[in-house]
């Protein structure tokens, strides 16, 4: 049977803990041997929050080329793509409609924030400097339930984890249309007692389906770890990554009846570029058998320039260009342990961290052809430093009551200066102080075989956001709060089936909206409620089925505008589902069918404009003889169907991003 998504990994027990083996709430728990960061305390321990976790071998056998295209296995997300080559898309994820290209969904990647404070939106996030390959466990919390992270951590959060230890030599490579080719490879390799090598690298490269659309990426990633003693352990990890590429940009509507692949004559000659390197050191000591001390510090450096054209009125379109050199340094430490209060376990851990982020901004509009005609609208260096402190533990007290708490406090101090001469009426000079505690409690209940129950409240917050932060006003805001409720049920009938649903409902208060050029306010709320299901069924020993299901109820319950109160929030679908059948006809022969269905959602905020959603088929077929080999092929939108993975109103004028056309991929993995 095909491996599957674990429904409900603890959010201490995933989140960042490096080279673990996952183990049941019932196994003896793991020694504490590995490189770990934080969390690994409750490692195996169920979760009273809904998550979905993808395990490295379920990844590699759907050859994604990168972690994005796992979303649509996940009840109530979905990936609204830009088609902007090198530029981050949105996700959708609890009613929210801004993570990954603003801030409202967290992603950590081995305890490294990939989340941009001030770039082009803030929490900009782009997760294509990950190698889908190297990807050890991806595992997706709803909500702000994490106490491990702070801010960009309210519609939920993204942890990936890659591959430590082992020893492994694999090869992924496919050829597909529009002269796409994705080379993926991991390496590890055991260089002595308690010493480890393990490598990561992909190249992509894409001449895209629409003119002036070729793409191209790579990055190569790598960690070292040392046992030093039984109880020492240290590692050094790093990462590379260059993108480069042109973009046809949006169509607009008219067009995209016409001639869904062209491009609009007014778009000039878009495109992006990027480089990005991490470089991570850990240390972890074995205080006893039962108590870890992890120790890690890190850096990110990061430039990032995209132009791209846009409508400004029904007739006009312009064309800007904006730069972000980003600089991050941060370090963090943490107590994990597993002990016991009379005869109630405790999985516990307790910690601080740091970071200091520059990004130096500048920002041009009306340029021809990348010419700039005008002066910068901005030209300045925003800083952003945090002190973070905090805890999780659960206690399974009973198998009809096993609580768990959480409780994390940030703090956030900064400045902006302008660089050069500039237009701008944007605040931009000391940030205010800020700080807020964010409390997370949860309940699970074993009531009876195969039926587990859970409810859950938590607590997450946003500051205020851009340039907003550094007014001087902004004194006198308060955090945007967060606050979700959660009950939900998984169901495992009979064997071979399980089923999971949730239901939610998340508030948003204190929300930061403009007075004036330089004056907030807090004033502004929205309610989000949905439900969120999903069914995994051996129906036969050749046959595999799954569904995912999510609805988003997103509505303005209060703001400066009276005419949005009621609204739906743009860019929510109503529902999305996905359909997945995977069947075995003969030996080492294995073909999956998959149905995806994105519903309609309000385009802009007063809902005048909309778009009624879509739905694709792929399909595929792979050949496995063995372990060490397997030739797969897949044809994507087998319908061919004219579709837009995003909408959008710029400028007053509606434009769409068109999807791929129908495409086809071939390509062969290998372990050696």
């Amino acid at each position: 049977m095909t491996q599957r998504p674990s429904l409900h990994p603890s959010p201490l027990a995933i989140a960042l803990a490096l080279g673990a083996t996952s183990v049941s709430a019932q196994e003896s728990p793991p020694t504490l041997s590995a490189i770990e960061i934080k969390g690994q305390a409750l490692q195996g321990a169920a979760s009273a929050y809904s998550s979905t976790s993808f395990e490295s071998d379920e990844i590699a056998e759907k050859h994604v080329s990168q972690p994005t295209e796992l979303l649509r296995h996940v009840p109530g997300m979905n990936v609204q793509n830009y088609q902007l080559s090198g530029v981050a898309d949105t996700i959708v994820m609890r009613g929210f409609g801004g993570g990954g290209h603003g801030g409202d969904v967290g992603v950590v990647l081995d305890g490294i924030p990939l989340n941009e404070a001030m770039s082009h939106a803030d929490g900009y996030v782009d997760l294509n400097v990950i190698v889908p390959l190297e990807i050890e466990r991806f595992t997706l919390y709803k909500g702000p339930v994490s106490a491990l992270y702070g801010n960009f951590n309210r519609a939920g959060l993204m942890a990936v984890e890659t591959r430590k230890r082992g020893e492994y030599k694999e090869l992924d490579a496919s050829l597909g249309s529009s002269s796409t080719v994705d080379l993926q490879g991991a390496l590890g390799v055991k260089l002595g007692d308690g010493e480890y090598l393990n490598l990561a690298a992909q190249h992509f490269r894409t001449d895209g389906f629409r003119a002036q659309s070729d793409f191209h990426r790579s990055t190569l990633a790598g960690r070292w770890t040392k046992r030093i003693s039984a109880d020492l352990d240290i590692a050094l990890s790093g990462r590379w990554h260059e993108a480069d590429g042109e973009s046809p940009g949006y169509v607009t509507a008219a067009q995209f009846a016409r001639d869904p692949y062209g491009k609009d004559p007014r778009a000039m000659n878009d495109g992006a570029n990027k480089h990005f390197a991490t470089l991570r050191a850990d240390m972890n000591y074995a205080l006893s058998p039962s108590v870890k001390l992890l120790t890690f510090a890190y850096t990110t450096q990061q430039d990032f320039t995209r132009w791209f054209s846009r409508p400004v009125n029904a007739t006009t379109w312009r064309q800007r260009e904006e730069t972000y050199d980003r600089k991050v340094y941060g370090a963090g430490t943490s107590l994990n342990g597993r002990t016991a209060m009379g005869s109630t376990p405790l999985n516990w851990v307790a910690g601080l961290e740091t970071f200091r982020e520059s990004t130096q901004y500048q920002y041009y509009d009306g340029l021809n052809n990348r010419a700039r005609l005008a002066p910068a609208i901005n030209d300045r260096t925003s800083r952003l430093n945090s002190v973070s402190a905090f805890g999780e533990v659960e206690a399974p007290i009973h198998a009809l009551f096993k609580p768990s708490a959480g409780l994390r406090w940030d703090r956030f101090t900064g400045n902006c200066a302008r660089d050069g001469a500039e237009t701008a009426t944007d605040p931009c000079g000391p940030l205010a102080t800020m700080s807020h505690a964010s409390p997370k409690l949860g309940v699970r209940s074993d009531i009876a075989p195969g039926v587990q129950l859970r409810a859950s409240w938590a607590e997450g917050f946003a500051l205020p956001s851009t340039f907003a932060k550094y007014a001087l006003g902004a004194a006198t805001l308060e955090p945007n709060v967060f606050r979700q409720t959660e009950v939900g049920a998984q169901f495992k009938p009979v064997q071979g089936l399980v089923l999971d649903v949730a239901a939610y409902r998340l508030t948003s208060s204190d929300e930061i909206r403009t007075v004036a050029p330089g004056v907030y306010e807090n004033y502004g709320a929205t309610r989000r409620s949905g439900v969120e299901a999903s069914a995994l069924w051996a129906a036969h020993r050749d046959v595999d089925l799954s569904l995912t299901y999510g609805s988003a109820h997103s509505r303005v319950t209060e703001n400066g505008n009276a005419a949005l109160i009621g609204k739906q929030v743009a860019g929510v679908p109503r529902y999305m589902a996905t359909v997945s059948a995977t069947w075995r006809p003969v030996a080492d022969w294995s073909t999956t069918a998959t149905w995806r269905r994105v519903g309609a959602y309000a385009v802009n905020a007063d809902n005048s404009v909309g778009y009624g959603g879509y739905a694709t088929v792929d399909l595929s077929v792979a050949y496995k003889a063995t372990s060490r080999y397997e030739v797969y092929a897949a044809v994507a939108n087998v319908s061919d169907k004219a579709y837009a993975t995003s909408a959008s109103v710029i400028g007053g004028t509606q434009v769409f991003a068109p999807g791929a056309p129908r495409t086809f991929k071939i390509g062969t993995k290998l372990q050696f």
